[in-house]
């Protein structure tokens, strides 16, 4: 019987970004049916994938969850309640193939009686087709009957994967994400990259109500928020609250650009600082459970503590919304700056507005990403890649970091953790030492014969992205494709 896959679950199987699928489907190498593809086609594809029983994604996963700076998430089962139904669903459809091969084994049986009665009773003519009819469907059904083939390891593997997690897509844009473990769906949407529209994420304020289209959630935390009668008739449902049983299908908002993200205000406390450098702090806030900011990647934030107030890049992912990273750079002319350095301690209170800014990922753009950062340009392209890599949809990722002597590329670590991690990544670091915005263009060039492929993201001082964007230009770059954040 054909198996097919949805591309996210199959991309997930082999251990390869969707988009990735998506360029072999466009290119010829891999068929699709109706946004599907065989699990056969996928194995001739991917050969080496049977060979890897975690199929890649689980060291990915661990190894981006640890360079993004998070805490390491447990890898928890779901709760033993959806679990079970997980499980009781798939021995339905167990039984229910069961009972259609058995419907299919008495009609084969049936027509090799009636081909019998046909051999002893019908005319010569007849009876030599019958018994040709019969010589090809005994050795049909001993092939069946005969087969020790192993049993197709990625179907296999997708059988647990629908055990262990649950399939979601969300309409209209059709993005895919899944749900793991005892997260909720609001949750996983986050952590893959997806803007979904949301408030306090805790049952109270009813802004993550979304519709089910197909499939069963079930409660997993309380809320306050109270769905009406017509709501609940239509299918209505809180994702801040709920898991999916099994593979789902939702109506839900998303956010697309800017204007779709509230200004918010919101009161946070430092988390955590630590030296990027002598002159480079991490400054790790966290906003209160029942009160996460909203924003995109590659957004700013206005910082106030006492009277200090400074505009930073948020140089975290939007997919861990309540742990927030910035990089400060000491600066006595900065009042800011001079609170983090002096007094400012673990516990203190930071006041957040906003988000500002439309240096944002094209999200929906079928091209390959170049990212070049100069200095701390890298704190908004971090938070970028870190969205781009948790939504899988680029092909390929490159991060030029051009760096000064003053902070380096403070972050190398980092940056080649991704580069091992991820197949679809590159990191190139240039020192300035050995060259300028000239040379880091000259670079990209030489490395890459066809720039137009590419959405292009620059961010660091004015100097810098003005020379940079003026020899983009000057190549005949489209300037539709290029994003630029001066720091």
């Amino acid at each position: 019987m054909l198996q097919r896959l949805s591309l996210s679950r199959a991309a997930r199987l082999v251990g390869a970004a969707r988009g990735t699928l998506q360029q072999k489907i466009q290119s010829g190498e891999l068929r699709s049916f109706d946004g599907m593809v065989s699990v056969g086609d996928l194995m001739q594809l991917f050969p080496a994938a049977q060979l890897d029983r975690d199929i890649g994604f689980e060291r990915v996963a661990k190894i981006r969850d640890e360079a993004f700076g998070k805490r390491l998430r447990e890898r928890l089962l779901p709760s033993q309640e959806i679990l079970s139904q997980r499980l009781f669903e798939q021995g339905r459809e167990l039984g229910d193939l069961r009972a259609h091969l058995q419907r299919y084994h008495a009609m084969v049986v049936e027509l090799r009686e009636r081909l019998r009665d046909e051999e002893e009773h019908g005319a010569d003519g007849a009876r030599n087709s019958a018994a040709k009819l019969g010589e090809l469907l005994d050795r049909a059904l001993e092939a069946v009957l005969g087969e020790t083939e192993a049993p197709n390891e990625l179907a296999v593997m997708d059988d647990m994967l629908r055990v262990m997690s649950a399939h979601v897509v969300v309409r209209p844009s059709r993005h895919e994400f899944f749900v793991d473990g005892a997260d909720t769906i609001l949750d996983a949407a986050l952590r893959s990259g997806l803007a979904v529209n949301y408030g306090c994420s805790n049952g109270n304020c009813g802004l993550c109500k979304a519709r089910v289209v197909s499939g069963q959630v079930q409660k997993v935390r309380p809320h306050d928020y109270v769905l009406s009668e017509a709501e609940k008739q239509q299918g209505y449902t809180l994702l801040c609250s709920h898991t999916a049983v099994g593979d789902l299908v939702i109506e839900a908002l998303e956010s697309a650009e800017p204007a779709d993200i509230p200004q918010q205000q919101i009161v946070a406390r430092i988390k955590a600082t630590q030296a990027l450098g002598d002159d480079l702090m991490l400054l790790h806030l966290q906003t209160p459970r029942t009160n996460r900011l909203r924003f995109l990647a590659g957004q700013n934030l206005t910082l106030t503590a006492g009277e200090a107030s400074a505009q930073l890049p948020i140089a975290s992912c939007p997919c861990d919304d309540r742990n927030l990273q910035f990089h400060v750079v000491r600066d006595t002319e900065d009042s800011f700056a001079q609170r983090a350095f002096g007094s400012l301690k673990t516990g203190d209170a930071v006041t957040l507005f906003g988000p500002w800014g439309d240096f944002v990922l094209r999200a929906d753009s079928p091209r390959s990403i170049l990212f070049i950062a100069c200095d701390t340009g890298f704190a908004p392209i971090k938070s970028l890649l870190e969205h781009a890599m948790a939504l899988e949809v680029s092909e390929r990722l490159y991060l030029y970091w051009l760096a000064t002597p003053r902070s380096g590329h403070y972050l190398a670590n980092l940056c080649r953790s991704w580069a091992d991690a991820l197949d679809n990544f590159s990191y190139v670091p240039i020192a300035a030492e050995h060259g300028d915005a000239h040379e880091v263009v000259r670079r990209i060039g030489a490395d890459h014969a066809d720039l137009n492929a590419f959405d292009i993201y620059l961010a660091g001082p004015e100097a810098f992205i003005g020379t940079a964007t003026t020899m983009l230009l000057e190549r005949g770059f489209p300037k539709t494709q290029l994003s630029a954040a001066i720091l």
